[in-house]
């Protein structure tokens, strides 16, 4: 089966992150992948390497000052849309509004719903639910979100873990021991951190809230808060600027990482004292079982999609008193039954069942198909990278 992934960057983000372990995990089972995206900034690649077995293909999209959110969301539609290879694939699947909008008549995965004020992100939004033939949900949160607010019945394949990854980082291999050493050191002590930047949707300012008041109520003063990830093609300098107004008030001096190497980030969540997750909206919650598998104390919002996924394997909060209360109880006396719980909640999910499941439904979708072929468009080959050269694309027909 000849399947085309398509994402809208190539920066370590929820989605982006899902499509690359989809890609290798269905290249593991012998089916032909290319993943298509767009080279933000001068990106030639993504954010880690991709299984040779996998086919990936970049589109050019270079940065224009002063261009606002809406006008970079259209041209981002365009870049892709003209920039999709020629040749035919079986199966194109898109895992954002971006990507559904640059290929109407695609499989969309809705990772989670969102609300937005800027018309050109409105339409993006709404389109790229609307065009698809099918879709896919990773939780069943989602979905049922998806059936009540839009009518649309979806196919729920949740996210697989890397389990043994992160696992293998908590170890007393002296390799992974001296990893989380080093982020010891480089943050000045013990640590508390989350992974998902600084945006409204991750709760960032109620995380600084209930660091400040943990500190009040009796957290070792030597622990430090971790801020790693924050890519997006989203503009929330007004919020980060609220933010650090927030944490500046309550005597709060968080650690910004930025976006962690891909293979430092393992470690830096390992070696942490607790993993905080105050996330108001979700569609899965893969960062806090990636915590769980390494055996981290878990913090996390009180939502459906998090308590379904954990279960007895984090402690859930609503507001940040009672976040503040839940990290006190995660940094003192190790819970091993809530640890034992989130390691087995990890375990539960594979990138290989996740594929199994996707090729599933994409056999019912080419059942269902008068076509066996998805009416590729034609592209100008010299709009786009080729970062597999002895990966060529599906044979133009």
């Amino acid at each position: 089966m000849r399947i085309a992934l398509l994402t809208y960057s190539t920066k370590p983000r929820g989605g982006v992150v899902h499509t690359l372990n989809l890609a290798e995990a269905l290249a593991d089972l012998g089916e032909s992948v290319t993943v298509i995206t767009l080279g933000r900034g001068g990106d030639r690649g993504f954010f880690r390497p991709v299984n040779e077995s996998v086919g990936v293909v970049v589109l050019a999209f270079s940065e224009v000052v002063g261009e606002g959110v809406g006008e970079r969301i259209l041209r981002s539609i365009d870049t892709m849309a003209s920039g999709f290879p020629s040749g035919n694939f079986d199966v194109v699947h898109a895992q954002d509004c971006i990507s559904a909008n640059a290929v109407p008549g695609s499989i969309r995965t809705v990772h989670h719903l969102d609300t937005f004020a800027t018309p050109q992100l409105v339409r993006c939004h709404n389109n790229g639910i609307l065009r698809p033939s099918h879709h896919v949900c990773v939780s069943e949160a989602v979905a049922e979100q998806l059936r009540l607010r839009w009518g649309i019945s979806a196919t729920v394949i949740p996210n697989g873990v890397e389990q043994a990854r992160f696992a293998q980082a908590a170890s007393d291999h002296p390799d992974h021991v001296a990893a989380r050493e080093r982020w010891a050191k480089r943050l000045g002590g013990p640590y508390v951190v989350t992974v998902g930047g600084i945006e409204p949707r991750k709760g960032s300012l109620d995380l600084a809230s209930a660091f400040g008041l943990a500190r009040s109520y009796g957290l070792d003063p030597d622990i430090r808060l971790a801020i790693a990830g924050g890519e997006t093609l989203f503009d929330y300098r007004s919020y980060r600027e609220a933010f650090d107004r927030h944490c500046q008030a309550l005597g709060v001096a968080p650690i910004i990482l930025g976006p962690v190497p891909h293979p430092e980030m393992a470690s830096l969540v390992a070696g942490a004292t607790a993993f905080m997750f105050p996330s108001l909206m979700e569609g899965f919650g893969l960062a806090p079982l990636e915590a769980a598998a390494a055996g981290v104390p878990v913090v996390a919002r009180d939502i459906a999609v998090l308590k379904a996924v954990l279960g007895k394997g984090a402690r859930f909060a609503t507001d940040p008193e009672s976040m503040a209360r839940a990290l006190l109880e995660a940094t003192r006396e190790p819970d091993f039954d809530m640890l034992a719980a989130g390691r087995a909640a990890a375990s539960r999910f594979s990138w290989e069942a996740t594929a199994q499941a996707h090729l599933e439904l994409y056999n019912q979708v080419l059942a269902e198909r008068p076509v066996a072929a998805h009416p590729c468009q034609q592209a100008p080959r010299e709009a786009c990278w080729h970062t597999r050269e002895n990966h060529p694309m599906p044979a133009e027909q």
